[in-house]
């Protein structure tokens, strides 16, 4: 059993809760099936419900109606899964998300327009791929973020000019030519350099006058030596390093680059 907890056992509505009136009082308190402060359903506090149903995993499905959403969301964890489909109909998020969470994928179309948030990233995690693009004008950043990632990349073209730069990001990262050049003079700076990072290195022309350091740190980085006298008296001194670097360097030895393709040497400077 669990250590009983230090506070006090309320309701979902406030008030201590009861052993003697609960219905569970006859056959699961003498069986210590639940205890008051460690394993009821009546209580509020998530932790007890979730050991009542631990213990007690048949009751699941006698409770998928309670009026607490917090039981509801829980007993649907432990429920048979032919009982869950009404679920996605609960006026709570939590219950709905809680449900979809273990229903077939084929039912997630179902939730598409959810209002809750964190329902319809679920959603887009679980979607099949044919039906990802209905979720391509998600209000939400992070949803059309997931879409990007899992569309086919033929489909990437439509995020190319999302509002959302975290959303540009992904589409950067996972498109090829000739998409990648149309998103050369994407406003983000990031979204630049992760395409300068990308391209062919024989198409980094566009990129070698960019206002941002960090794109012309990518173009530094990869042109060949001779051609890096474009940037010798380049504006930043963080480049100007690269290219004496690269130049002191013997021809056959490539620069180990101080961070990641996308994180820049300098990426918290402003």
């Amino acid at each position: 059993m669990a250590a009983r907890d230090d506070f006090d056992a309320i309701d979902w509505q406030g008030q201590p809760v009861d052993c003697t009136r609960c219905e569970h009082a006859a056959h699961l308190l003498p069986a210590h099936r639940c205890e008051l402060r460690v394993a009821c359903v009546h209580d509020r506090y998530a932790k007890r419900v979730e050991r009542f149903f631990a213990w007690n995993p048949d009751e699941a499905n006698h409770h998928l109606d309670h009026p607490y959403f917090e039981v509801r969301a829980i007993a649907a964890r432990h429920a048979d899964v032919f009982r869950l489909t009404k679920l996605l109909a609960d006026p709570d998020g939590t219950v709905r998300f809680s449900a979809l969470a273990r229903l077939p994928t084929s039912h997630a179309s179902a939730l598409i327009h959810d209002p809750d948030r964190e329902v319809r990233v679920r959603v887009a995690l679980r979607l099949d791929e044919s039906e990802l693009m209905r979720m391509a004008d998600d209000i939400d950043y992070y949803v059309r973020k997931i879409v990007a990632k899992r569309v086919p990349a033929a489909l990437l073209q439509r995020f190319e000019n999302d509002p959302d730069r975290e959303v540009r990001r992904v589409v950067a990262e996972r498109h090829s030519l000739p998409g990648l050049m149309r998103m050369a003079r994407d406003p983000d700076d990031e979204v630049r350099a992760i395409v300068a990072d990308r391209v062919p290195a024989a198409l980094l022309d566009p990129f070698v006058r960019d206002p941002s350091w960090q794109v012309r740190y990518r173009v530094a980085e990869r042109l060949p030596v001779e051609a890096l006298g474009v940037f010798e008296h380049d504006e930043d001194p963080m480049v100007r390093e690269l290219v004496e670097s690269r130049r002191s360097l013997p021809a056959n030895v490539t620069p180990m680059r101080p961070r990641s393709a996308v994180a820049s040497p300098r990426e918290q400077r402003s």
